[in-house]
This record gives C-alpha cells, sequence and structure tokens, in this order.
C-alpha cells in the first residue's frame, strides 16, 4: 500500500510541476491573445462583387502614372524588365475617364520579367463614395499585360473590407500604343463581413 500511495505521490508531483510550466509559460505570451469576433463587431463573412475601371494615365500634362526607377542602360530586355512606376490612378464606374470617379489606386508596380511584359502589382483600391468611403482592398500579384484575363489576389483590406480576401480579374478595355495610356476593367471577388 506504501508503494501505491508513493507513486500517486509522485505522480502527483509531476502534474503539479507540469502544470506550473504551463501556467508560467502561458503568462509569458502575454503579448497575444484569442479575441471573440463577434465582440469585434465582425458578422457572418459575405461575398461582395465591385467592377470598376482603372485609368493608368503615363502621357500629357496630368499623367497618373511616374516612372521611379529602371534598370541600368546595360539591360537589353524589350521587356522593360527593372521598371517601378508609382501609380495614383482614377477608379470610375465607367470605362470612361469621365465616367463617376469612386475611388483611386494608389500603388505601383514593376516590369518583373526579362521574358515577357509581367508586371508584379502591388496596389491599394481606395474607395470615396457611398458606405465604402475611406476603405481600401488591397491586391497584389503578377499581371501578364498581354493576356486577355488576368488574375490577382486579394491579399487585405481596411474599413469594410478589415480580414479581406478573394481576388480580382483585370481584362484590358483600351490601350493607347502612342501614349501608353490604358483603362483595364477590374472584377473584384472579395470576402468580407
Amino acid at each position: 500500500m506504501a508503494g501505491i500511495q508513493s507513486k500517486n505521490a509522485l505522480s502527483f508531483i509531476i502534474l503539479s510541476i507540469f502544470v506550473v510550466i504551463l501556467m508560467v509559460d502561458a503568462k509569458s505570451h502575454s503579448f497575444g491573445r484569442v479575441l471573440n469576433p463577434v465582440k469585434m463587431g465582425l458578422k457572418k463573412e459575405k461575398l461582395s462583387h465591385f467592377r470598376v475601371y482603372w485609368h493608368d494615365i503615363v502621357g500629357g500634362p496630368n499623367p497618373t502614372a511616374i516612372q521611379v526607377a529602371r534598370a541600368p542602360t546595360t539591360n537589353s530586355s524589350a521587356t522593360g524588365f527593372g521598371a517601378v512606376v508609382m501609380i495614383d490612378d482614377p477608379l470610375t464606374e465607367g470605362p470612361e475617364l469621365s465616367s463617376k470617379l469612386v475611388g483611386r489606386s494608389q500603388g505601383l508596380y514593376a516590369a518583373a520579367s526579362i521574358n515577357d511584359v509581367g508586371l508584379i502589382m502591388n496596389m491599394n483600391f481606395v474607395f470615396m463614395v457611398g458606405k465604402y468611403n475611406g476603405s481600401t482592398i488591397s491586391i497584389m500579384g503578377r499581371n501578364a499585360v498581354f493576356s486577355k484575363v488576368r488574375e490577382m489576389s486579394i491579399v487585405g483590406g481596411s474599413g469594410l473590407f478589415r480580414f479581406a480576401r478573394g481576388y480580382v480579374q483585370a481584362r484590358t478595355h483600351k490601350f493607347d500604343l502612342k501614349s501608353g495610356d490604358a483603362t483595364v476593367e477590374y472584377n473584384i471577388y472579395v470576402f468580407h463581413y
């Protein structure tokens, strides 16, 4: 009987030490905690679709896309590999630049492919109208500009698009070879709360 009591006592001591270690370890990571999404105002997730037209204006007196870096002149790539362009492009409701302005696309794109015209896009669609005013959708991905349809990821957002995820499809609506200006239709499929 004494042997069983000593085994139980030893088991109790080991279990107590383990619980104390867990409690101390849990307290040492006080920088993070689990939150209740409902208490943060997050209700049921929904899927929304938006269609906007992105106007990249590189020519004329008021460009919205400015090249800020280029590869050294020793670069012989016909694709512009290495060029970096900052943008603050209008987003409109319809394909004409005179259509209702619904937001801006702010960010950058860069020529990231040596062999074809493939851009890395990193931009925020900043909405300026209605209940979405001040909310943003963050988009990042590869844009093979001469493909009929390009798909890029929605990697986040702010305001009504907090915790956003999804994708966009880009289709060139109009491209002016002379000026370099482009109008691209963006269909946005976004999960948000």
